[in-house]
């Protein structure tokens, strides 16, 4: 079950964990009329059809975003991909497992810290400075 406040929409619901969420800005590009930091509530599902907003929250690369659907919205297989940044997160997409403080977690995207300083262990929440 996703964690985080829930956003419901026509067909889908969308969870924001501010904890995990770098501000890529991801969401905000990809479908505006959805994702908008400048109303209340910033996120509005009801905007855009479940196959446009699954696909924008499948973008959001440190997993802040996840969305349960009432159809079977498909999502492709991916290969599992890491990438290391020198002043950043690293970077994980793919069929992951991850130890955190209350065990294995399974996602499927995730910034994670690379520096140690992070008080959200394993993702990175930009304690040390580091750029998204």
């Amino acid at each position: 079950m996703p964690t985080g406040k829930a956003y419901e929409g026509d067909g889908i619901t969308v969870y924001y964990d501010g904890k995990r969420c770098r501000h890529f800005a991801e969401c905000l590009r990809t479908l505006p009329a959805v994702f908008n930091s400048k109303e209340r509530p910033w996120i509005q599902p009801q905007n855009a059809d479940a196959r446009a907003v699954a696909d924008a929250v499948l973008r959001c690369p440190s997993g802040a975003l996840h969305f349960i659907a009432e159809e079977n919205v498909e999502q492709p297989d991916a290969p599992t991909t890491i990438e290391v940044r020198a002043d950043g997160p690293v970077m994980m997409r793919g069929d992951l497992t991850l130890a955190g403080p209350e065990g294995p977690m399974k996602e499927t995207r995730a910034a994670v810290c690379g520096c140690g300083k992070t008080s959200n262990a394993p993702f990175c929440d930009g304690a040390c400075g580091c750029s998204p």
